[in-house]
């Protein structure tokens, strides 16, 4: 969920149980809480098998808005796929103001963050989906606001492949 948290409210961090992110999510907003699961493509390959998914960016967590004085926040704590909230002193510890404000405005409605707007022509890349996932190239083009080349260097040879903007990140 997306929304704003209103006036009053502040981003607090939930801690999930272990791959229970979503199910967090559906109960928080069954409950009224307006919550942010920041996600991204990522390659899963098993049994020889390619499958991407929308992953969390932040494992195990989940940003929950909520008015302290005025929310019952405990009730958190108790929501199906939640462990509890990251806490300081017996209250929830507040996440520090605009980074989760900062996500959204990097995420489409879905959640799924597009971090790579800032991105030149020539800089290290690397590809985090698709088939070629893990794999490190140099951006070649721009081809449009959804699509862009990568160079990448396989087995001696340069090859250029077209993939979702989504799927690459700055390499590091």
């Amino acid at each position: 969920m997306e929304s704003r948290p209103a006036s009053g409210q502040r981003w607090y961090l939930a801690h999930t149980l272990p791959h229970q992110e979503s199910r967090a999510q559906v109960a928080l907003e069954l409950q009224g809480f307006c919550n942010f699961l920041p996600r991204r493509p990522k390659t899963i390959r098993h049994a020889r098998r390619l499958r991407t998914v929308n992953s969390p960016i932040f494992p195990g967590y989940i940003f929950v808005a909520l008015d302290l004085d005025r929310d019952r926040w405990r009730s958190v704590n108790g929501t199906r796929g939640v462990s509890s909230l990251v806490m300081a002193h017996e209250r929830p510890l507040p996440v520090p103001a605009g980074v989760v404000e900062t996500l959204i405005r990097s995420s489409d409605p879905s959640g799924q963050l597009r971090l790579v707007e800032n991105i030149e022509l020539g800089q290290p890349v690397r590809l985090v989906a698709g088939p070629f996932a893990q794999t490190f190239g140099v951006l070649a083009r721009l081809s449009s606001k959804e699509r862009v080349e990568v160079l990448l260097n396989i087995m001696s040879g340069a090859i250029r492949i077209n993939v979702d903007r989504d799927w690459i990140e700055p390499a590091s």
